[in-house]
């Protein structure tokens, strides 16, 4: 059963790490090997959860909150080495894909290279007829992926301008059935991992971003959805009022939904969306969950996010259609931020589980809902996010006044900031709450070089990497025996 029911709920434990960061010798991590590895991985240290970032297309900027498509698959993630098994790249190509260094993602290196290495093994497998059924067959039943292969196509014809000022209505036939190709690829990897992780009793947690990007197959393909002017743009624009990450707020410049024009047909676009995703993962976390209820409207030309308001969302008749569609799927609502209690009413009548943030505990007094002895059994609770600091980074920068609270909290005398890392995550794993997960770079103890994202900072994030001596390292004896000791196995 799901984690929100309050009868058969089941304490569990996991780690979040994106697929990106993981191990390899091809400048990113990939549904090969090393994924698989990493399943046994968890398994082996008692993790019942492996939660990973949305797996679209990323931006010029490589985060994957902003994309082409909400519902294609980010093409660096297809593993070059399965490719040249099923005999669509040569060794020699393979070799000359091999990264430079194992610490980062390549990010330059992948947007000049990766792509027309796709291109060759495409062309290879598009030689063969049975491939070509079996891609037909694929984009046959995935609707919205087809339109995303058709954007991305004709935004190769128009010279990769926004869908706003294309002039060419026609694509090239060998440029659509390259994103073919890719997305088949994609899916039909991924669903080998997701088949492992079941086998082994890991579930797979993904994370949808709740906006789209204005120049996206989606807003493309469903214009009326939207609320953009006489020509086409957006008449506003999304983002958040100041807060914990930008003393100015955060302008994200996203389109904002119609949600009347979407209640019409019973929010069709998201059951899609909600449905392509529950096909993927076994739950998910939705972010920026708040805007079900209200969310920030920017004006269009605005130069801040402090010039926004806040506007009604769909509330309750979004929810009951997620419940309506989600099976045995589960949900977890990120209620973070600027929380009101018509959020905290709505996010109850939803039954979903609500996150805490133990980095975000010593903010306020003893009353605080992010203190573990304050977590009720229906949440999931994090160390941090992938926006937060590392564990041991925010300790390590916190002032002395908010480390000697967190030392005194976990019943630290005289310890270093690694074995205040060990307390946290063990009073974590003691916690009411029945779903805890941590960053893999807190399992590790890893300082603040190691963060996956600084908000309101364009460049040098999503990079981060790691080795696989480095998670070997991580003691699995004692996670597991603490997860035994806690009941989440």
């Amino acid at each position: 059963m799901d984690l929100q029911n309050a009868e058969k709920r089941k304490r569990a434990s996991g780690v979040l790490m994106h697929i990106s960061s993981l191990y390899g010798d091809y400048s990113i991590g990939s549904f090969g090997e090393e994924a698989l590895e990493f399943v046994d991985f968890l398994a082996e240290r008692g993790f019942t959860y492996w939660q990973v970032l949305p797996f679209c297309m990323a931006d010029e900027c490589d985060s994957p909150y902003k994309s082409f498509s909400a519902f294609a698959g980010n093409p660096y993630f297809v593993d070059l080495p399965t490719l040249c098994k099923e005999g669509l790249l040569t060794e020699e190509e393979l070799a000359g894909a091999r990264q430079q260094t194992p610490w980062l993602c390549e990010f330059p290196r992948l947007r000049k290279e990766r792509l027309p290495l796709l291109r060759t093994a495409a062309k290879r497998a598009f030689e063969n007829p049975k491939t070509v059924l079996k891609i037909d067959e694929f984009m046959s039943a995935h609707r919205d992926l087809r339109d995303a292969c058709e954007f991305l196509a004709l935004k190769q014809a128009n010279g990769g301008r926004p869908w706003s000022e294309w002039t060419e209505d026609k694509y090239d036939g060998q440029e659509f059935d390259f994103w073919r190709f890719v997305q088949y690829e994609f899916f039909t990897q991924w669903s080998e991992v997701r088949k492992y992780a079941g086998e082994k009793g890991v579930k797979i947690i993904g994370d949808i971003p709740f906006y789209v990007d204005f120049d996206s197959c989606d807003v493309w393909a469903n214009r009326k959805m939207f609320l953009l002017s006489q020509d086409g743009r957006p008449t506003g624009v999304a983002g958040v009022p100041p807060d914990y990450f930008a003393e100015d707020g955060q302008m994200w410049n996203n389109p904002l939904y119609d949600w009347s024009e979407m209640k019409k047909d019973g929010f069709c676009w998201w059951k899609r969306r909600l449905l392509a995703m529950f096909e993927l993962f076994d739950g998910v976390r939705i972010d920026h969950f708040r805007a079900f209820e209200s969310y920030w409207c920017i004006p269009s030309g605005a130069i801040s996010a402090k010039s926004g308001h806040w506007e009604k969302g769909p509330g309750k008749d979004f929810i009951d259609m997620m419940n309506s569609i989600k099976g045995d799927s589960f949900i977890i609502a990120e209620d973070l931020g600027d929380i009101t209690q018509d959020v905290v009413e709505l996010v109850k009548y939803s039954g979903f589980p609500g996150m805490k943030v133990f980095q975000f505990a010593f903010n306020g007094d003893r009353d605080s809902p992010h203190l573990p002895h304050n977590y009720p059994a229906n949440c999931a609770a994090y160390t941090g996010t992938h926006d937060n600091n590392t564990l041991y980074g925010f300790i390590c920068e916190a002032d002395s006044d908010t480390r000697k609270k967190i030392f005194d909290y976990c019943s630290i005398q005289g310890g270093s900031l690694r074995q205040a890392c060990s307390g946290i995550i063990k009073e974590m794993l003691a916690s009411h709450a029945d779903t805890v997960i941590f960053p893999v770079q807190d399992i590790l103890r890893y300082g603040a070089d190691t963060r996956m994202n600084r908000p309101g900072i364009g460049e040098g994030n999503w990079a981060y990497r790691v080795k696989k001596e480095q998670l070997a390292e991580s003691d699995a004896e004692t996670l597991f025996h603490w997860n035994t000791m806690y009941a989440r196995i």
